[in-house]
């Protein structure tokens, strides 16, 4: 058996089968096109056209971020700060990189006054985005910055701040979480205020981490400032009197209003109960109420000047003319109308000093319903003030045509008739300006006003300013509104309240008024609503009111008296009183 000789791979049979030639020719050039095309395709897009590849890898770390505006200041008329926005800083995280221990998660928890497990279910959630807490302090941010935990991340904000707290707060009223308004001069000038929000590019890593901040795109345009017509000093005294009233008398809630009269500024506006914009928890829809705007009642016997002053207007009466009002009571229709008490013959001025409802209505009788809707749509009954103000109320006044004759004779002394505190303080300024009526307004004016209109002519103005100040003297209803020192003039109004279109035995008291009344420079205007201790009666409850707010505003404004002091009665003993310069001549 003859040995055989071993076959090693490369002598194998199979491999001296020849290949055809053109084949490793088209590999080899197939090869070299796929490595030119992407040698190509590289240069295209690093050398001419790089935008795909920035764009991609912008995709993934650059970010475009929002700058936030800062919201512009509240300042009373005096500068004095009202409203602010401060720094704050809010937590957020990304849920899906947000892997916390549970002590990483308690110590959170705790830093952020939630529960592990409201924080534990937002982290859970599917979302990119959550919010963990919102309008944090710089010192507590830091805190929880501190701590370095993954997916966990913060972002500065604004919050509004109120120096002023529940003093200012339904003027004011406050912005929501976002830093929008959401009340009062805050919604009403919010695109003022609020200015626009900026943004920028930056580089993040993939914690989320600002690691290059690479342009700016566009700059905020921060918030503008504005100036109330508010003076905090006026504002202050009107609260505080408002309140004691409330506290004395057990209301259920009140409103006043200061208008300047030369330019028709509103120097304060209160209401009760109030709120503290900076601590809004707990808050009710009463304390949200900003009565001298939203809040429309019937007025009472503040009307009645308004209708005197249409009879000397046209000549109708005088002051001197005497109109019979006994027996006290008269019927209309089947309805009767009466006094508080028998009055008997009362001149014009007289039905005005005792508040004739008799008098008032014999008066308001001569005009045709036609001629008194027009007197009240020139006051500007019926329709809003157009201030802007966030649920401004125009009140309520039906077309002339639907009066009935008893009607007509209820709206005379304020019945039947409705509107705000702030619309009767407006109308009242006719009497404050002879006879002319101007817009309000809640910031503060460079200049006098010039659109005025006129209700009533400079004489007419010159009685009822007459008629008004014996209104706060002797024989008056309201005694307790006078000003020492200060010829004052005004008028009382208690109405019952309307519940379900029924009258109810609660009372609304208001009293309006303005001073000095030589050259009249303020009218302040007050409502009680349901006072239920002390009396009812507007002389009672609202006269002091009105008292305490006018001194006071009258003397921060530096106007002189037009009145000579009374002297001062100190007593003895019953039935004996001495001078004060008698007193200082037996120290």
């Amino acid at each position: 058996m003859s040995k055989q000789r071993p076959v090693t791979f490369n002598h194998n049979p199979l491999l001296k089968r020849e290949l055809p030639a053109w084949r490793p020719r088209f590999v080899l050039l197939a090869l070299l096109g796929c490595s030119l095309a992407l040698v190509g395709r590289a240069a295209y897009l690093q050398g001419i056209n790089n935008a795909f590849l920035q764009a991609k890898g912008e995709s993934r770390y650059a970010r475009v971020i929002e700058v936030p505006a800062t919201r512009g200041r509240i300042t009373d008329r005096n500068g004095d700060m009202l409203a602010v926005s401060t720094p704050v800083r809010s937590v957020w995280a990304i849920p899906a990189d947000a892997k916390l221990e549970p002590a990483d998660a308690r110590r959170l928890a705790a830093l952020l006054e939630m529960n592990v497990a409201e924080l534990n279910d937002r982290l859970s959630s599917g979302r990119d985005f959550v919010y963990l807490k919102r309008q944090l302090s710089p010192d507590l941010a830091e805190r929880i910055a501190a701590l370095k935990l993954p997916g966990i991340h913060q972002q500065q904000e604004y919050r509004r701040y109120y120096p002023g707290g529940e003093v200012t707060a339904h003027m004011l009223g406050f912005t929501g979480v976002e830093d929008k308004g959401q009340e009062g001069i805050e919604l009403a000038y919010e695109k003022i205020l609020a200015g626009a929000p900026g943004s920028r590019r930056v580089i993040k890593d993939r914690r989320g981490q600002i690691v290059e901040d690479v342009e700016s795109i566009r700059p905020p345009r921060e918030g503008e400032d504005v100036v109330l017509s508010m003076d905090g000093k006026i504002q202050y005294l009107a609260y505080t009197a408002l309140r004691d009233a409330m506290q004395e008398h057990k209301a259920k809630a009140g409103a006043a209003v200061v208008l300047d009269a030369r330019t028709g500024e509103v120097l304060a506006l209160a209401n009760a109960p109030t709120f503290n914009p900076n601590n809004r928890s707990n808050l009710t829809g009463a304390q949200l109420r900003n009565r001298a705007f939203t809040d429309a009642f019937e007025p009472g016997s503040v009307m009645k000047p308004f209708i005197v002053g249409m009879a000397l207007e046209r000549g109708k009466v005088k002051p001197t003319t005497v109109i019979d009002t006994a027996p006290g009571r008269m019927t209309i229709g089947t309805a009767t109308i009466s006094d508080s008490h028998r009055m008997g013959a009362l001149t014009v001025a007289e039905v005005i000093q005792k508040s004739s409802n008799i008098g008032t209505v014999k008066i308001a009788l001569q005009f045709s319903p036609d001629e008194m809707w027009h007197l009240f749509e020139q006051l500007g009954f019926g329709a809003p003030l157009n201030l802007g103000f966030p649920g401004e109320t125009g009140g309520r006044v039906r077309p002339a045509k639907t009066w009935r004759p008893i009607e007509q004779a209820t709206m005379s002394y304020g019945h039947g008739i409705s509107m705000s505190l702030i619309q009767i303080a407006r109308a009242y300024m006719v009497f404050a300006r002879d006879g002319e009526l101007i817009p309000l307004s809640l910031t503060k004016l460079d200049g006098l006003p010039s659109n005025g209109r006129r209700v009533f002519s400079p004489q007419t103005v010159k009685e009822m300013r007459a008629m008004l100040e014996t209104v706060t003297e002797a024989g008056g209803t309201a005694t307790r509104a006078n000003v020492a020192g200060y010829r004052v003039g005004g008028k009382t109004g208690t109405a019952l309240k309307i519940e379900g279109g029924v009258y109810t035995k609660k009372y609304v008291a208001s009293f309006v008024g303005f001073a000095p009344a030589s050259n009249p420079r303020l009218v302040v205007a007050v409502m009680i609503d349901e006072p239920t201790a002390g009396g009812y009666y507007a002389g009672t409850v609202a006269g002091p009111v009105f008292s305490r707010i006018m001194e006071g505003s009258l003397r921060t404004l530096g106007i002189a008296p037009d009145k000579p002091l009374a002297p001062l009665q100190l007593a003895r003993k019953p039935g004996e009183a001495i001078t004060a310069t008698q007193a200082r001549e037996n120290m």
